[in-house]
């Protein structure tokens, strides 16, 4: 059975409509792969950019794990995610917690590469300040 919200009207006589909770749980969930997506598209493209610019980056070994690391727990997450997805939430109590545990496990995975995210950021990926030569 779908769950759906159904007040009748607000304040007039012209009907809401009615809020579908599955439909809207599944635009959230499309909406959330595609930032998924773009995530994952952003380190690739800097880990193509670390390793065309190789050792002369000051930071080099740092970033390519960081990014690494993070692409590797995306890639795990949305593994995750999809097995959760494939669980029937109402045949057993063990699937509900093995769903459960799923959820948790990819919400750390989900943090760490958040975490090597912004670590990541705070280290650039260009020099921020060009080096010059200034003898004279």
């Amino acid at each position: 059975m779908m769950a759906s919200i159904l007040p009748s009207t607000l304040g007039g006589d012209a009907p809401l409509k009615t809020m579908d909770a599955n439909r809207y749980a599944t635009k959230k969930t499309i909406a959330q792969g595609m930032l998924d997506i773009a995530l994952l598209t952003a380190n690739a493209s800097q880990l193509k950019y670390i390793l065309q610019v190789g050792h002369k980056h000051e930071f080099y070994t740092l970033m390519l794990t960081l990014i690494s690391v993070s692409i590797i727990m995306q890639v795990t997450a949305a593994v995750l995610a999809f097995l959760t997805s494939r669980l029937d939430l109402y045949e057993s109590a063990r699937q509900r917690s093995i769903a459960n545990a799923l959820t948790h496990v990819s919400m750390g995975l989900v943090f760490v590469a958040l975490f090597c995210d912004v670590v990541k950021m705070n280290f650039g990926l260009e020099p921020a300040i060009p080096v010059t030569d200034n003898k004279g």
